[in-house]
């Protein structure tokens, strides 16, 4: 709990995600599992009304989601 109230945590997930979605390594597609939900989530809250979540934090959670998913996916295929 007390790394997911972390500054240097979410700062480190974020820099972790900017270099996922800039990777050539990795396919739009899987770009866009990420990118489409969040802006969608954004853009269109009120879709989802029996969702009471935060913009920023359906954002947190889904960047968490999204950076250990792909980096287990393209383990080694990354540059740093």
């Amino acid at each position: 709990m007390r790394k997911l109230l972390s500054l240097r945590h979410w700062r480190h997930v974020f820099v972790r995600i900017f270099r996922l979605l800039a990777a050539r390594e990795v396919r739009l597609l899987d770009k866009l599992l990420y990118v489409v939900p969040v802006i969608l989530y954004w853009v269109m809250p009120d879709l989802l009304p029996f969702l009471p979540i935060d913009d920023i934090a359906f954002t947190m959670i889904v960047a968490e989601w999204y950076t250990r998913y792909m980096e287990r996916k393209y383990a080694g295929r990354i540059r740093q």
